[in-house]
C-alpha cells in the first residue's frame, strides 16, 4: 500500500519539475523575444516622421 503512495507521489514530483523547466525555459525565451523587438522599435524609431 505505501508503495502505491510513494510511486505516486514521485510521479507528482516529477510531474511538477518537468512542467517548471519548461515555464522557465518558455518565459525566458519569451522575454529574449520582448527584449530583440524592443531594441529593434528603438532603433528605427529614428526614422520615423509623422
Amino acid at each position: 500500500m505505501n508503495e502505491k503512495i510513494y510511486k505516486a507521489m514521485r510521479f507528482a514530483g516529477t510531474a511538477n519539475i518537468t512542467v517548471g523547466i519548461i515555464v522557465v525555459v518558455v518565459g525566458v525565451a519569451a522575454g529574449i523575444i520582448s527584449i530583440v523587438s524592443g531594441a529593434r522599435l528603438l532603433k528605427e524609431k529614428r526614422g520615423l516622421t509623422f
